[in-house]
């Protein structure tokens, strides 16, 4: 053992720990008199600052500009999911409880879509699912059926 590990020897290691900017203590240390906040106006007084986004008075970008669309509050409900998730399922019957169970879809979802992307290559059964209009022709074409 190092004969200096004592517990009254341990220090931080070299530049681990520096010390706190004193403002406003006093000329010398160059942070005196107006601490660094420049002359008068609302930055220079304590408590005195605006919410995010304020202009000072003129109209705030958010404001200006129009409003435009909305999210639907039944988006949480639908969820999609493609023909790759379906190909890696590898199940011949698919329906919403099974997807749940696989973990594919959470347990809030009510609506579910099959959209065209990637490949499938097994004949598959959709049953209380739905499914986009080329994703379709892609399940009946390998024999599977969407109901």
């Amino acid at each position: 053992m190092d004969k200096n590990m004592e517990l009254n020897n341990i220090k931080p290691a070299d530049g681990a720990k520096h010390a706190k900017r004193r403002v406003g203590r006093g000329i010398g240390s160059g942070l005196g008199k107006t601490a660094g906040r420049g002359h008068k106006g609302q930055k220079s007084r304590a408590g005195g600052y605006h919410k995010v986004g304020f202009e000072g008075g003129q109209m705030p970008l958010q404001r200006r500009l129009p409003k435009r669309g909305f999210k639907s509050h039944l988006l949480k409900y639908n969820d999609e999911i493609t023909l790759t998730t379906l190909e890696r399922l590898g199940l011949p019957e698919v329906d919403l409880l099974a997807l749940k169970q696989a973990n594919i879809v959470s347990d809030m979802i009510k609506v579910v879509k099959v959209v065209k992307t990637g490949e499938l290559t097994k004949a598959v059964k959709l049953t209380g699912i739905g499914a986009t209009a080329g994703a379709r022709a892609v399940i009946e074409a390998l024999g599977g059926s969407v109901a």
